[in-house]
């Protein structure tokens, strides 16, 4: 049996990228096996991000630049990419405050903006620009969660910024838990994109 959707590969990548970072913030998990492989997870999990979004982006019609989707999918691309940038800086040891938050923080931040921008546009492109009461469609849950996800993020990124007075995160165990729950989002927009495939495999 061979998957033969994109919409298919598109939810298996995310759902991988986003079991990554459900497991990566958890205490435990880093006690287990060090701050060098915990980084290096979430490092991997921004790549199956990024391998998603690249693949939805083209899916979308990269040659259609006036559809809302395709502004959705363009962005996320760039947020999955300072992603990339933020969790493989962040596998480097000895960097003070200062350089913490310009190679890691602001690309994570710029990362959760540009989820932020994606998801709404997403959801709009799903219930339209006038405000109204949404229809309970697999694309309308699909939209959501994803951007329930994307502002999880941002709350996230906002915790884990490096105060310079004490050179700790503003908040680490909220930082922690809205990234687990942000994945959580995501990865159930995954599963839903997988359900909405009912014939993603072929004999």
């Amino acid at each position: 049996m061979k998957p033969r959707r994109a919409s298919w590969w598109i939810g298996v990548l995310f759902a991988v990228g986003s079991a990554c970072f459900v497991v990566a913030p958890f205490p435990g998990f880093v006690e287990l096996v060090g701050s060098t492989v915990d980084g290096l997870v979430f490092f991997v999990g921004s790549i199956f991000f990024t391998a998603a979004a690249t693949l939805q982006f083209l899916d979308s019609g990269p040659l259609e630049p006036r559809r809302i989707d395709w502004w959705s999918c363009s962005v996320q691309v760039v947020g999955t990419l300072f992603f990339n940038v933020s969790t493989f800086r962040a596998l480097q040891a000895g960097l003070d405050t200062t350089e913490y938050n310009r190679l890691v923080w602001r690309p994570d931040a710029l990362g959760s903006i540009c989820f932020l921008v994606s998801g709404c546009l997403a959801y709009v492109e799903v219930c339209g620009w006038r405000p109204r009461r949404p229809r309970r469609s697999p694309e309308w849950w699909i939209a959501a969660v994803n951007l329930a996800g994307c502002v999880f993020f941002g709350i996230s990124a906002i915790a884990g910024h490096i105060v310079p007075a004490t050179g700790s995160a503003r908040d680490l165990a909220a930082a922690n838990s809205t990234t687990v729950l942000g994945a959580l989002c995501f990865l159930a927009g995954a599963i839903l994109v997988l359900r909405g495939s009912p014939d993603g495999y072929t004999e």
